[in-house]
């Protein structure tokens, strides 16, 4: 069935490349996974045009969702999900090259666009260009980058005036949990983005990040699944061990860094 899918949209000639992402493409998958498309078009794909073809291998559609990049989310005929995100190849190569070869850094998942095109399946290339693309980005973890993410990542983190750490302990001493729990997603979005800048690993996303540190990481904090577990553990039961938990996991960074 996505075979024949992909046949389709390969005819569109507004398509020029089709890739698989995510981590239908990285092996990394599980029955829960989705399949993460994305189409390279010279020129914007007709919704109708879109919704005939997905029609015949979706139970259920949502065209032309925009809450990130531009996409058809939908449900195939098994029970899967598929995602299929619409992109012009010089916009995204541009990105790219603001990270690689600009060494920009982010506020976490600075890496991210980087590693999904070193790191998808192409479906179909017909100019050879996303080919080229994937050739020009595929280098060595520059240095600037590197050091570029890591003071940054600090910064946001505890040195900062402010830093995410403050911001975690003022919102548990106000027992303000919707406060606890926003500024702790962003202080794991810093402390990974770190991480794997400090591993010169490109960044997978935000699902597995445990896991996959373990796997591909070889310089990683001590105690590190330990810690963070403990601190994930204490946000809403245990607010009053937050700081400790916190200094624990900033010590430890600081001490690879």
């Amino acid at each position: 069935m996505i075979e024949a899918l992909f046949h389709e949209l390969t005819e569109l000639p507004q398509v020029e490349a089709i890739a698989l992402g995510g981590s239908r493409a990285t092996m990394r998958f599980d029955e829960k996974s989705d399949y993460d498309i994305y189409l390279y078009c010279t020129a914007p794909i007709d919704e109708a045009v879109r919704r005939n073809i997905l029609s015949r291998y979706c139970s259920y559609m949502e065209i032309g969702n925009h809450f990130w990049e531009y996409e058809d989310n939908c449900t195939l005929n098994n029970g899967i999900d598929i995602d299929i995100l619409y992109r012009n190849l010089d916009d995204f190569s541009a990105g790219v090259a603001d990270v690689v070869e600009h060494f920009r850094a982010s506020n976490g998942y600075t890496t991210c666009m980087w590693h999904n095109l070193l790191n998808c399946k192409i479906i179909c290339d017909k100019f050879g260009r996303l080919v080229a693309a994937k050739q020009r980005f595929d280098v060595p973890y520059p240095p600037q980058l590197k050091e570029n993410i890591i003071n940054r990542s600090r910064e946001l983190l505890y040195t900062a005036m402010p830093a995410y750490r403050l911001q975690i302990v003022k919102a548990a001493q106000r027992d303000d949990k919707i406060s606890i729990n926003h500024r702790v997603a962003a202080f794991m979005e810093a402390y990974f983005d770190l991480l794997f800048a400090l591993n010169e690993k490109t960044h997978p996303g935000e699902k597995r990040l445990i896991s996959i540190c373990l796997d591909v990481c070889s310089i990683l904090p001590a105690n590190f699944e330990k810690n963070l577990n403990r601190l994930l553990a204490d946000l809403f039961t245990a607010p009053e061990h937050i700081p400790n938990d916190l200094d624990v996991i900033i010590h430890e960074l600081e001490i690879i860094i």
